[in-house]
């Protein structure tokens, strides 16, 4: 192993540590009131989140609250507005923001007091969900507060598709686009590790996609997807990536791995 590998490795055993200490001494959460089952959609911004999750509301999933209209997502991003707002404050008061992921987040009292209004809202239902692709920034407070009622389900997309979506939506360059791609998908990864939880591909053709997500449903409480009722068509890729571009190493690394994992004959529970 190289100086690079062993400096970054500690920077990141660091990092870990010190945020597991934070959480450690937050006061502890209790009686608080929220749906029996908490399914988080977890995934980078233009990655199929939107389609994901829409297609999980088909088979069952509660969202509550949700946008089923965006001028960037021709079937609605699916996002609750309440916990977009929630997480874009956290992200502010840490001096970033979701195009400038800040290096460590520190939830405060006044966002845990907001989560926990959330998930009273929606408490009397069994199984409830939200999709919001910052959650891969600030999934750590959600865990303190709810870690034994979540179930985790992923989606990737190819670096260069996202890049394209990032920049016809936001004018974002490429390297910027790929330093984003890059940060949220380590992050995907990471949580993937702890937890073991489905991971699908937004590049994958519509009928394996299905076919990954009829593999996931089951684990997630939910039903079958009706054959009439599906979600996702090929209309909602909007921008595709040159699959035979060369991209820069540590990213063509993690999307090789996320592939590895998405690809597994048996998604993991």
């Amino acid at each position: 192993m190289d100086c690079n590998c062993i400096v970054q490795l500690i920077k990141s055993l660091a990092i870990y540590l010190e945020m597991n200490n934070r959480l450690s001494k937050m006061s502890p959460i209790s009686d608080i009131s929220m749906p029996n089952k908490m399914i988080v959609i977890l995934g980078m911004h233009r990655s199929g989140t939107s389609c994901l999750t829409g297609s999980l509301q088909k088979c069952g999933l509660f969202l509550g609250k949700h946008h089923t209209w965006n001028p960037h997502n021709k079937r609605g991003n699916r996002e609750n507005a309440d916990i977009v707002g929630l997480h874009d404050k956290i992200l502010l008061a840490n001096n970033g923001s979701w195009d400038n992921p800040p290096s460590r987040i520190k939830w405060q009292p006044e966002h845990i007091e907001i989560a926990k209004q959330i998930l009273a809202d929606y408490s009397e239902q069994t199984i409830w969900g939200f999709k919001d692709p910052r959650t891969l920034l600030t999934i750590e407070g959600w865990q303190h507060i709810a870690d034994e009622k979540i179930q985790y389900i992923g989606i990737f997309r190819h670096p260069d598709a996202v890049a394209n979506s990032l920049y016809k939506r936001s004018k974002i360059t490429k390297d910027q686009a790929y330093r984003l791609w890059h940060h949220y998908n380590k992050r995907l990864l990471a949580e993937h590790k702890k937890h073991h939880f489905p991971i699908l591909c937004f590049d994958w053709s519509e009928q394996k996609f299905h076919d990954k997500l009829e593999q996931a449903l089951s684990d997630l409480g939910l039903g079958a997807l009706p054959m009439d009722e599906r979600f996702f068509t090929s209309e909602l890729k909007t921008q595709s990536g040159d699959m035979a571009n060369k991209l820069p190493w540590k990213i063509a690394r993690l999307y090789r791995k996320l592939q590895k994992l998405s690809n597994a004959s048996k998604i993991q529970s």
